[in-house]
């Protein structure tokens, strides 16, 4: 669903770059918030020899990306368009699979976590990509979350990762 046209945006945008931008931000603004409701739900589930390692790594990167979504949404009302994060609205836009694991073991859900980090990534990656020309304080916004999110990723596949550098899955 394409934001309404903004009454107004920032200096420097008009009010259709400032939607544009608000668009590609509300996409964002869906997948973090699945992530960090993604995260919480291995936290809980976690299970086996390397239960605490696991979930003691995860509620800081719940924290971090929190956080992410919180700046998104502010940048969203700045450039003047409502930010919508109801869980129906997030259902509905959503273009990937639901989380399909429940209780599991922590090497088992941190390889379903590694292509859940690899698409987030990816994604934020074209975003910061189509708001480069657009808008520097969103792409700057978006390269300092990838700078995060990048180093969780390398957090969750260094479990994964075997001493020659290949990662089990």
């Amino acid at each position: 669903m394409s934001p309404k046209l903004p009454r107004y945006t920032v200096p420097s945008l008009t009010p259709e770059q400032g939607a544009e931008v608000a668009e590609i931000l509300q996409q964002r603004l869906h997948a973090l918030n699945d992530l960090h409701l993604t995260l919480k739900h291995v936290h809980w589930n976690v299970v086996g020899p390397h239960f605490i390692g696991v979930h003691e790594m995860l509620d800081p990167q719940v924290d971090a990306v929190r956080a992410m979504v919180d700046q998104i949404a502010e940048r969203i009302a700045t450039l003047g368009v409502v930010p919508i994060g109801t869980p129906g609205a997030l259902v509905a836009a959503r273009t990937w699979d639901d989380y399909a694991l429940g209780r599991a073991p922590a090497i088992q859900h941190l390889a379903a976590l590694d292509d859940v980090y690899a698409g987030v990534i990816t994604s934020h990656r074209n975003a910061a990509d189509a708001t480069a020309k657009l808008d520097d304080v969103t792409n700057d916004l978006l390269i300092g979350h990838l700078h995060d999110l990048e180093q969780f990723h390398w957090f969750v596949r260094a479990h994964l990762e075997s001493a020659s550098g290949s990662i089990t899955e």
